[in-house]
């Protein structure tokens, strides 16, 4: 029996679990309701030792990072969350992303789901990731999800609007996977070619 393919839901934020892992978990348990065509995988960088980036090769670092980088190697598509962290995604996931290999996420289908205590930051994230992005080549989604407090009630997600749109993100990250299968994009991305 073939393996499926597997969709890594990464919440880059260094805080314990609050909102945003709830309403990761709520989308990941969404998506086990349904019948099995992708294999889930959750990671909380609250939950994993990363070490610091300091220019090493991915070997050198410990079993702890060399297996987050390598989670999101054997994915065929990523989730990533992160909150709005002065005017950007936090720190713990840039420095994932600077330890992880240029075809870690190149040609990969990739959606960006975002939190922010008010309306008013829905970008933040959503621009610096997508640049962050731009530099593996990662195929990413056209539209991200931004949530608020408002969205959530006694910690969990209560918005259907909230509910709709990440299980529309994920469904358009599904479609990328399936409709691009082994079909290599190009051309390679810039970061690619000085490795």
């Amino acid at each position: 029996m073939a393996e499926l393919p597997r969709l890594l839901m990464l919440i880059g934020a260094a805080t314990p679990p609050g909102r945003l892992a709830a309403a990761i978990t709520a989308t990941a348990d969404m998506l086990h309701q349904k019948p099995a065509d992708t294999d889930i995988d959750v990671m909380n960088l609250a939950d994993t030792a990363i070490e610091v980036c300091d220019g090493r090769p991915l070997e050198g670092y410990g079993a702890a990072t060399r297996g987050a980088v390598g989670r999101i190697a054997a994915a065929a598509a990523v989730l990533i969350a992160a909150p709005v962290y002065r005017a950007s995604f936090p720190g713990v996931l840039k420095n994932l992303l600077d330890i992880a290999p240029v075809e870690t996420l190149q040609a990969k289908p990739v959606g960006i789901v975002a939190m922010g205590g008010s309306a008013h930051h829905y970008l933040a994230v959503d621009v610096h990731l997508r640049q962050v992005l731009g530099w593996f080549g990662a195929l990413v989604a056209p539209t991200s999800v931004y949530l608020t407090g408002a969205d959530f009630r006694d910690g969990e997600l209560a918005s259907q609007s909230a509910r709709e749109d990440l299980a529309a993100l994920v469904s358009t990250l599904l479609a990328l996977l399936h409709r691009l299968g082994s079909t290599s994009l190009g051309p390679r991305p810039l970061a690619a070619k000085f490795t």
